[in-house]
């Protein structure tokens, strides 16, 4: 029986490709793809990552090194690619694209706070750091239709199993979702307060979730406000300042949200609600509904 070449052609240049990508990388991308996310993907070990690797070893019963280790790493690979191929499309590069403003009162003029470049709108789709996309793609145009370029594979990870209460670790900078045997099915890097509005420990329920919500800006609950601001409402958009979904807390003014600056999250302060990634948010949205669990917790 003949046997084509081809495919086996293509299989060994994957396979070299695959040994190409850098294993920082290649682990944080695993890591998203298990529902472990470190936040944006940037191919930087750092203190994120590190917390999703030890979520992901204390969940799967591994040694809690808080390295990618070579079990870490065989129980994280699914057989799938780190990275993979993307052509970028007219609707890529269409956008509309604006600079955002940084006084509320200009954001609440603008119809919507959308992406303010193609490389910003793929780093979001890819949950990927718009300089690592241009570190994988040296000498390519991101806002040229066309243009085939490599981006993180993290689609294609299992369906999320049933969580049943949702933890967040003021000290570890992260939320997880839990099922009901109180296993953790996923954790992501949050930030959670400051000394001027730090967590509300305690025990609190969802309310309820608004997907792509406006912000109503009132300055007397920003320690921080310009004296001469006044009450705003901003439009929906990533780029808003609860990105594209609020998940209200029973805890008055508190909630869970998104965020315009995906590469803060888990490293700078919050105004005391729980700060996550777009992507990170949505999922965890997805997973709660209005009477949810929730622990905030030191």
């Amino acid at each position: 029986m003949k046997t084509s070449i081809i495919p086996l052609l293509l299989a060994c240049a994957w396979a070299q490709a695959e040994t190409d990508v850098p294993p920082v990388l290649r682990a944080q991308v695993l890591l998203d793809r298990a529902h472990f996310s470190v936040g944006q993907i940037d191919g930087v070990y750092g203190n994120n990552m590190r917390q999703a690797l030890l979520g992901f070893q204390q969940a799967h019963g591994l040694p809690a090194t808080g390295q990618a280790d070579k079990s870490t790493l065989a129980a994280l690979d699914d057989g799938q690619p780190a990275l993979i191929p993307y052509t970028i499309t007219e609707a890529d590069i269409t956008g509309p694209f604006q600079p955002v403003p940084e006084e509320m009162a200009d954001k609440a003029r603008l119809p919507a706070l959308t992406f303010s470049s193609v490389e910003e709108a793929l780093g979001e789709r890819f949950h990927a750091s718009p300089m690592l996309l241009k570190r994988l793609n040296r000498n390519k145009a991101l806002s040229h239709a066309g243009e085939e370029i490599m981006v993180p594979n993290v689609n294609g990870g299992k369906m999320l199993p049933k969580a049943a209460q949702l933890v967040v670790s003021r000290s570890a900078h992260t939320l997880s979702l839990v099922d009901a045997g109180g296993q953790t099915i996923a954790q992501m890097p949050a930030s959670t307060g400051s000394e001027h509005d730090p967590l509300p420990i305690g025990d609190w329920k969802v309310n309820g979730v608004a997907r792509n919500p406006p912000f109503h800006y009132n300055p007397k609950l920003f320690w921080d406000a310009s004296p001469n601001e006044g009450k705003a409402t901003i439009p929906p958009g990533p780029n808003n300042p609860v990105g594209v979904v609020w998940i209200d807390l029973s805890k008055e003014h508190y909630g869970i949200h998104g965020t315009p600056e995906p590469g803060n999250i888990g490293k700078t302060q919050s105004h005391g609600c729980i700060r996550l990634t777009n992507w990170d948010a949505l999922l965890v949205a997805d997973a709660v509904t209005p009477g949810f669990a929730v622990v905030l917790k030191e």
